[in-house]
Order: structure tokens, then C-alpha cells, then sequence
């Protein structure tokens, strides 16, 4: 592309955003001196690494967006990235958000509950996060195994508050049923403090405050809560066992290592909480080296920990990579923009020896194993050859079907390319009225997509047996649309008994082929299948969501109908420009006005009738 006229550029912090055309955009960076970072990209070609003369010779254009600070830029530096996915930028292909442990302490009876994001809670205050946790099976078994060792309630407070008696965790001694009866607070608050200990890694503090604490019930003859002291101390070792303890002291950090082969550059990170290894996280950028390490740290970290209230005080690196190029920021000055967004110091080390050192060479050897177990696997390749195709399997278009008797059906579609899901093109298709007829709403949904036209997927799974295979099939026979693609449909293995297998696990699941009586020869745990099955899953959940938020929808305009002098015509209204409740109790009294129809006297009734759904929820 042309250099632009850098004079009309600001000197100031900001975001730069390389695109060939309207909405492709090939690449976002951050910088603390716009005017002078984008000066770098137009020296003498020859100076220019190959993946920037590569960006270059495809772009046509170059957009700036200032910003205040250098916080700001690298927040939307992050934000941008994972909207655009740029294709020359250094992405993390695994992005979903770790789980967390999240706790309100001063919510009535606190409960424990497990989460994606950080944010605000089910109580009143600032809730409490702790983790991560990489694993969803980790997190769930130390959730439970608290909940054996710690009384907590689970339920919500929507369920607390509609129970007439305990329930059956009350009566297996794991939960103190403060929504019937009467708990002290300040016994149940002991608890809490007990499991925040836990959390926070004091095990040793924990333990000592147990020990003293059954001793004296039991000189007392308390000998039942010595009793109930003595099984907890067992069960918060036996949770403790299944950490690895990897540094001596109580301490939170984060390891990186990093590893390069022939084919690309591997990142490990290990989470280290309380000085016991809770998680690990493995990356992989295919063609670059270790001299792109320096701009990959840059970039991963502030993608890595945006948005996130658990960024520990301390992050490991493998090596000082030094300051880049002019005008991108070093690494010290993403320690203080991670810093600010923490609250605290975060601070960025090297080690220099020591079981620190050892962390990071950990981090990086299962960083080369990831690297090697991955290589070799073509699913695409292996796609193409499960379903008897000349060419690899690119694109994949996967549907199901929810409702609930026939009422809110959604049909859902999800849409994976080159093996990584796209978010951006899934969809969610209404159908009413066809009284719980799965075969009817896939075959009308059949001759939308027909009519919606390219681009065709290479194969199209859909959630279901050969009665759901067979009604898509005459769907897109009737457009012609019958040999633009491979059909197939995923159905759930059989019991002895002959029944759906739905248990989790299940590695029997059957893919059957249009005009094929037997299912598709895929050997039960292969890559093929697994991945297949995820894809099923990914397209179950949702359309279940959608049909869930829907439903929801449908309930709470039933409760808009209530108020007096609201007609249909004037709900709908509302919906269409607000889409949930939560937005019509925050709009403004002059937005709301704009509706047509919607005069004082109404507005003051929305108003009471929306605080008290709001309230009850």
C-alpha cells in the first residue's frame, strides 16, 4: 500500500488497524506514539520481517484510534482482536474464558458457585473470585469436595427462598439448610472464612485453626463437633493431595515457557496458586520462530489476562526479550497496564534459577508435548476421508432442533471452519406452530438455508437419526441442492435395551449417509468421532439457548400484558428497541417517551411493574 501521509496523524497513544476492504481487516496493533509506529512500517522493504511485508502487499488502507492512555489502547487493542480475529495477528485460537470459583461474602448465606467470567454476583457487594481452574472436571470436583468438607447452601436465591423443606444435600450433612431453618449467622459466616482460607492457598493456616479447634470441643466432651472438626481436617488434606505442591512457599503466580520446532512457535503457562499447580493452558502459532517470541509476549499477555479479575502478582517470562521497535511497548510498560487494571502491582520477572526456573522449563515441555501430540492431525484430511470425499472437509454446518412442546421452536446452526468455531456466522431459525414435528422444522429450515444461498459447507451434520436425515435430504432435493455438499447425521449409540445412550461419555455414537442403512465405520474415541461429537454439542447447547431465551422472552411479555391500557402493539414496541427487561429498568424516562404511545401515566405504571419483576427475579 501507499504511505500514508503521517502529518495527519496523531503523536498519541492509540490503536492501528490494517484492511484491505471494507470489513476485512488484516491486522490491529497498539502503540504509545501512533505517528511513529506506523512510520516503521514504511522503511525499505528489505528491512521489514516477512509477515509485515506479507500484511503490506495485501493491504490497502490504514485506520487510526486514539485513545487517552496506554491502558486504554491495549484494552482495545484486545477487544478489536477478538472481534476481527485478524488474520496476520498473533490470536489465541483457545480463548475461552477460565472457570472460577465466585463467592459473595456479604450476601445472606453465601453460596459457591462456579463461572466463566469474573463480574458482579447474586448478592449485594463485590463478590470474590478464586482459580483458575483450566480443567471444568478439576473444578467441579473440588467444588464438591468442599461442599463435603464446608456446609455451604447450592441452591440459588430464587430456590432458597421458594423451599418449604430441606433438601436431600441437608440430609447427606453437606448443606446446613439456611433457607428453612435456623442457622447462626455467625456459624455459617465461619464457614465461609474457612473455605475463603482454602481458596486463597492458607491450607496450612486453615489446618492449624481446625486442629486447635477440635482439640478444645473435645476437651470440652464436644465430642460430636470434635467429631465433624476431625472429618473436615480429612477432607481439606484430601482435596490438598490432589495438587501438586511445585514451590515451598504460599504463593500465586504464572509461569510461561516457550518452545520452537520446525513447524511454529509453542507457549506454555501454568497456574500456580498458593503454591500448588491448579491448571495449565497450551498455545501454538504455526510458522513463526523464536524471533517473533519478543512481539507474541507483547501481544499474549495483554490478550491473555484483559478483562480478567485474577491476574496473579506474579508472571514468570523465559527470557528479557528487550524493548521492539519504536513505539511499540516493551514489556515493563505491559506490567504497568496490567498493574492498573489489577488494582495492584503485577509485576513481570525472570529467573534466574531455582524452582522458578524449573516452572518455566516445566511450562515449556508441555508447551513441545501439546506441540507434538497436535502434529500429524489433519481433521479436515481426516474428515475427508471418513465421509468417502475427494477433498478435505473446510467448512461444516452442524444443526438441531429445541422447543418445548412444539411452542419456541429454534432451530439452531453453528458454523466450524478449518476446525475452529465462527461465531459470527451462526444462526438461530424461528418456527412456530408445528406442534413438536422435529422432521417438519428441519425440513422447513432446509428450504431457508437453500433460499439463503453460498457459501455451502463441505458437510452439513445434523443432530439426530435417519427420520432427521431423510427430511433435510427431500428438503434440498426439491432446491437441487442435493450434491452441493456432504449430508450426514450424528445420532446418540443405543443401550443394550435399545434406548438413546445419553450418558456422558458415551464414545458409541452413530453418523449415518443419505441412502446408507449401516452407520458411517468410525471407530468409537477416534479423532473423527470426538470431534464430531463436539460439534454435536456445540449446536445442541445452542439452540437450547436460544429456545431458553426465547421462552423467557415469551413469560416476561406475558407479564408486560398485565399492566392496564398495555395492548400487544405497544409491547411489541418496547421489545423491539430494548429487547430485555433489564434494559427497559435502565433506559431513561426520555427514551422511553419516544415510544409512540407510551405517555407519563404509562411510563409511571412500566415503571412499578418492571421493579417488581425485577425484584422477584
Amino acid at each position: 500500500m501507499e504511505k500514508p501521509d503521517l502529518s495527519r496523524i496523531p503523536q498519541t497513544p492509540g490503536v492501528y488497524l490494517f484492511s484491505s476492504g471494507p470489513g476485512t481487516i488484516l491486522y490491529v496493533g497498539k502503540a504509545k506514539n501512533l505517528r511513529r509506529r506506523l512510520a516503521a512500517y514504511f522503511r525499505p522493504v528489505d528491512s521489514l520481517p516477512p509477515k509485515t511485508r506479507a500484511m503490506l502487499e495485501r493491504a490497502g488502507q490504514v485506520e487510526t484510534i486514539s485513545t487517552g492512555t496506554d491502558n486504554e489502547a491495549f484494552l482495545l487493542e484486545a477487544g478489536l482482536i477478538k472481534k476481527h480475529r485478524p488474520h496476520y495477528n498473533i490470536l489465541l485460537r483457545d480463548d475461552k474464558d477460565h472457570l472460577l470459583f465466585r463467592l459473595d461474602p456479604e450476601a445472606p448465606y453465601p453460596r459457591l458457585e462456579i463461572t466463566r467470567r469474573a463480574g458482579r454476583g447474586y448478592g449485594h457487594g463485590k463478590p470474590r473470585h478464586f482459580g483458575p481452574f483450566s480443567s471444568a472436571s478439576d473444578a467441579k470436583a473440588t467444588w464438591k469436595a468442599l461442599h463435603k468438607a464446608f456446609p455451604l447452601r447450592r441452591c440459588t436465591d430464587r430456590g432458597m427462598k421458594n423451599r418449604s423443606r430441606p433438601c436431600l444435600y441437608h440430609h447427606l450433612k453437606q448443606c446446613l439448610a439456611p433457607c428453612v431453618l435456623q442457622v447462626p449467622p455467625e456459624e455459617y459466616a465461619a464457614l465461609v472464612d474457612r473455605v475463603i482460607l482454602l481458596l486463597e492457598g492458607k491450607s496450612s493456616e486453615l489446618l492449624c485453626l481446625l486442629t486447635e479447634e477440635m482439640r478444645r470441643a473435645a476437651s470440652l466432651l464436644e465430642y460430636e463437633k470434635a467429631a465433624g472438626l476431625r472429618d473436615q481436617i480429612r477432607a481439606v488434606k484430601h482435596t490438598l493431595e490432589k495438587q501438586a505442591v511445585v514451590l515451598p512457599e504460599e504463593v500465586d503466580l504464572d509461569a510461561i515457557g516457550m518452545m520452537e520446532n520446525e513447524d511454529g512457535l509453542g507457549l506454555g503457562l501454568l497456574m500456580v496458586r498458593g503454591g500448588r499447580l491448579l491448571g495449565s493452558r497450551n498455545y501454538f502459532w504455526p510458522g513463526l520462530g523464536l524471533e517473533n517470541a519478543a512481539e507474541l509476549l507483547a501481544s499474549f499477555l495483554p490478550q491473555y489476562y484483559a478483562w480478567t479479575e485474577n491476574t496473579p502478582p506474579l508472571v514468570m517470562l523465559p527470557w528479557d526479550p528487550g524493548r521492539q521497535a519504536e513505539g511499540i511497548f516493551s514489556l515493563w510498560e505491559v506490567a504497568a497496564v496490567l498493574s492498573e487494571q489489577r488494582g495492584s502491582r503485577v509485576q513481570l520477572s525472570i529467573p534466574k534459577g531455582g524452582p522458578e526456573a524449573e516452572l518455566i522449563g516445566l511450562a515449556a515441555a508441555n508447551a513441545r508435548d501439546q506441540a507434538r501430540r497436535r502434529k500429524g492431525i489433519n481433521l479436515p484430511a481426516l474428515l475427508g476421508r471418513a465421509f468417502l470425499r475427494e477433498q478435505p472437509v473446510d467448512r461444516i454446518e452442524v444443526v438441531d432442533v429445541s422447543h418445548t412442546s412444539g411452542s419456541s421452536t429454534r432451530v439452531g446452526l453453528v458454523v466450524f471452519l478449518h476446525g475452529r468455531a465462527t461465531p459470527d456466522a451462526w444462526r438461530s431459525y424461528t418456527f412456530e406452530n408445528n406442534h413438536g414435528d422435529d422432521y417438519a422444522a428441519l425440513s422447513a429450515w432446509a428450504t431457508r438455508r437453500g433460499a439463503e444461498g453460498p457459501p455451502w459447507p463441505d458437510l452439513l451434520l445434523i443432530d439426530g437419526g435417519k427420520g432427521q436425515l431423510q427430511a433435510v435430504g427431500r428438503a434440498l432435493a426439491v432446491q437441487g441442492l442435493k450434491e452441493e455438499f456432504t449430508l450426514a447425521a450424528i445420532a446418540k449409540g443405543r443401550t443394550a435395551g435399545g434406548r438413546s445412550d445419553r450418558r456422558a461419555g458415551n464414545l458409541e455414537d452413530r453418523v449415518f449417509l443419505p441412502g446408507r442403512s449401516n452407520p458411517l465405520n468410525l471407530k468409537p474415541g477416534s479423532e473423527e468421532l470426538l470431534f464430531l461429537q463436539h460439534l454435536r454439542n456445540q449446536a445442541h447447547d445452542y439452540a437450547l439457548g436460544r429456545h431458553r431465551r426465547s421462552r423467557s422472552n415469551l413469560q416476561l411479555q406475558s407479564e408486560l400484558e398485565r399492566i392496564p391500557g398495555f395492548g400487544t402493539a405497544l409491547i411489541r414496541k418496547l421489545w423491539e428497541k430494548f429487547g430485555s427487561i433489564q434494559a427497559m429498568s435502565q433506559a431513561e424516562d426520555v427514551s422511553l417517551l419516544q415510544i409512540p404511545g407510551l405517555g407519563q401515566a404509562r411510563l409511571q405504571a412500566l415503571r412499578g411493574h418492571l421493579a417488581r419483576i425485577i425484584d422477584r427475579e
